[in-house]
């Protein structure tokens, strides 16, 4: 049988600052997936999430489970499993390389390198706003996570507790907040109930076909919200608007 093409540009296109890669390498190290989550503080279904997703990213299996054993039994890295890890390793300390030949050559003036480290991620998601979090509270399995925008607005998004271990968020850390143009309402006026996170701005540019408005709404400088508008909607350039987009919509994202 040939061997299985394993898809490294997918599973380690963006920076490797979640728990993932930890899982599998603490697998390979304890041999028992129960054993990698705790010695990673996750739960057992967070850890498997992040070995499901690994493979599914990666299109291969990564792990293969062991019968037998003094333990009864546990999980061991495939080859294509192992050969992912190692890519890992190589993409970090490359990375780490890169970036610190960029601080020793110093930075233009306002320019981040979170910001820069951001560039690499590649989505369909039209929405890319950088952010701080701020605060995080969790109710009935269900964890909403605060997140400051530049701007002094807060924008919420509600994910579940898996997420929030396997992406290791806490208070202070930079992270992008993500949501599809779609996701967004425009309207000269929005009244909302429930967990909708609602903005005020001004309309900066309009393209609308005979069903909707695609509409990009400036919410603070150089921050603005790409939306849709129904056609109908009255909906000026320059004008005074209101964008909305509810909190399970929004997608934290981390920065290198």
């Amino acid at each position: 049988m040939a061997n299985p093409t394993i898809h490294f540009e997918e599973a380690l296109g963006s920076a490797v600052t979640d728990k993932r890669i930890e899982v599998l390498r603490a697998v390979q190290q304890v041999g028992s997936i129960s054993e990698a989550a705790r010695a990673c503080g996750l739960s057992y279904k967070a850890a498997w999430q992040a070995v499901e997703t690994l493979s599914n990213l990666a299109g291969v299996t990564v792990i293969e489970k062991v019968v037998g054993g003094s333990g009864g039994g546990g999980a061991e890295l495939t080859k294509e499993g192992l050969a992912l890890l190692q890519a890992a390793d190589l993409l970090t300390a490359a990375r780490q390389r890169a970036l610190a030949k960029i601080s020793r050559k110093g930075q233009p003036s306002g320019l981040s390198l979170a910001g820069v480290s951001g560039l690499g991620l590649k989505t369909s998601m039209r929405n890319h706003l950088p952010c701080t979090v701020v605060g995080i509270k969790r109710s009935q399995g269900v964890v909403r996570v605060f997140l400051a925008l530049a701007v002094g607005r807060v924008l919420v998004a509600r994910i579940t507790y898996e997420s929030l271990q396997l992406l290791g968020l806490k208070t202070g850390m930079r992270v992008v907040a993500l949501c599809k143009a779609t996701a967004v309402v425009v309207a000269p006026k929005i009244v909302v109930a429930g967990s909708v996170n609602l903005f005020e701005g001004r309309v900066m540019r309009l393209a609308g076909t005979k069903e909707a408005s695609e509409a990009s709404v400036q919410i603070g400088p150089g921050l603005q919200l790409v939306g849709f508008a129904e056609a109908d909607s009255g909906l000026k350039r320059n004008q005074p608007a209101m964008a909305a987009v509810d909190e399970s919509a929004v997608v934290i994202g981390l920065l290198g």
